[in-house]
């Protein structure tokens, strides 16, 4: 199936319930992921509720450019940056140093925090929109397959989001892959 550009409609309604606390599906590189805002305490627990996720977990920050993750994370070594950030726009995540400002319920129980610049146009629209970086974690109950189509979303979790933005997942069969930033180590292919 072929991905479609959005009447900015719909990108300014899912922007708009991030900002207002709201929990939103949208579709990804491989599957529809669950997105809030990652600095809203309230929104993020009622994310991790649908789920069945343990705080403990840590998610993954998405973003459109690197300049919305600065917030959340210590830059690393000037070489290391430079081998990130030419992966990116792209389907990696890094694992960088949270900086000592990122909540706890971002982090989990590590020090750390997952981030990535997507390169899927559906995401980044949604990041530009939202002016922000936000939450991404796969539309699912945890240990479950997660949803590629609106109609699976819906099946997951009925009413209670507040938006499910309209869309087809990209060509990705595989979730991300995984890298540690500080050694470039792969800790989960993609």
């Amino acid at each position: 199936m072929e991905r479609v550009s959005y009447p900015t409609w719909h990108l300014r309604r899912a922007a708009r319930e991030l900002k207002a606390g709201g929990v939103i599906a949208y579709p990804t590189e491989a599957v529809f992921g669950l997105g809030c805002d990652p600095q809203n305490a309230h929104a993020m627990s009622r994310l991790l509720a649908l789920k069945g996720r343990d705080v403990l977990q840590g998610v993954i920050l998405v973003a459109s450019d690197f300049s919305q993750l600065q917030p959340f994370i210590e830059e690393l070594d000037v070489q290391r940056m430079s081998d990130i950030l030419a992966s990116w726009p792209g389907p990696i995540t890094w694992i960088f140093p949270a900086r000592s400002s990122t909540p706890t319920w971002l982090t989990g129980r590590y020090d750390s925090l997952a981030v990535r610049v997507s390169a899927d146009p559906t995401v980044a629209a949604l990041c530009q929109h939202f002016g922000n970086a936000l939450v991404s974690t796969s539309a699912n109950i945890s240990g479950r397959q997660p949803a590629r189509t609106v109609f699976g979303v819906r099946h997951r979790f009925g009413n209670a989001l507040d938006y499910i933005l309209p869309g087809v997942v990209g060509g990705r069969r595989k979730p991300s892959e995984i890298r540690d930033g500080l050694t470039g180590r792969v800790l989960r292919a993609g």
